[in-house]
């Protein structure tokens, strides 16, 4: 949208998705890129055919700790990302038994493990991470896909209802397909501009992150959906 033929067609901002969810329920946006367990929160229609999911490991979130997940008490997240605390309560509630106190810092990994048991870190933190930094580490996207079989949906485009039109999920379709047909230029900016190495830009972006979304993807949504609500309300009963 920023250099195809859907040029123009908006006027973008770019903030990052709890923000965008934040922008949509002021009416201060019409459309945004928000977190799927927003669809809890607010009455939204999403953009079908577009979003941001994983299929196995996503790599840019990770569960760090120095105890196996089981054992974990506290967990130090970077609460940017509204659907990945949410996917880790899940995960660690229903995989492993446990329910740790959140504690809202920064992403900065040893700050984290020198309070929490746990870390939780997501996007460009996450990716510039080792996968051996803590002596637990829990890909979040492989975790999913291993306790449900289904994929997991991080975002997905949405706007209040009579928002999303036909003509809007075209150019959104349209714009994701003309991303996906100039990967190498998109490749070249963001690796230099994120201090990246290019191979991996590319391999997060053609393997580990999905932006496509057909009827599986939004099977495993809403079994997300329905896990973290039903936590939520325990939770909040307790």
């Amino acid at each position: 949208m920023t250099r195809g033929p859907q040029r123009g067609l908006f006027d973008l901002q770019f903030e990052l998705p709890a923000v965008c969810a934040d922008r949509i329920a002021a009416r201060e946006a019409d459309i945004g890129i928000v977190p799927s367990y927003e669809l809890l929160r607010q009455d939204l229609e999403i953009v079908r055919g577009t979003g941001i999911a994983c299929h196995g490991p996503v790599r840019s979130i990770l569960l760090l700790s120095s105890r196996p997940a089981s054992q974990i008490r506290t967990l130090a997240a970077d609460t940017s990302s509204r659907t990945s605390v949410q996917l880790a309560r899940v995960i660690l509630d229903e995989r492993y038994g446990a329910a740790p106190e959140l504690i809202p810092m920064p992403p900065d990994v040893e700050a984290m493990l020198c309070r929490a048991d746990a870390a939780l870190i997501i996007g460009d933190p996450a990716l510039h991470t080792a996968l051996d930094a803590a002596p637990h580490v829990y890909d979040l996207g492989a975790e999913w896909l291993e306790m449900t079989g289904v994929p997991m949906v991080f975002a997905v485009w949405a706007g209040h209802r009579g928002v999303v039109t036909a003509n809007v999920e075209r150019a959104f379709a349209e714009s994701c397909r003309y991303g996906r047909e100039h990967m190498d230029e998109i490749v070249a900016a963001e690796s230099a501009a994120r201090g990246f190495a290019p191979e991996v830009v590319r391999e997060y972006l053609t393997r580990n992150i999905v932006h496509e979304l057909d009827a599986r993807d939004y099977e495993g949504m809403e079994l997300f959906l329905r896990k973290a609500g039903a936590l939520a309300t325990a939770s909040s009963a307790a």
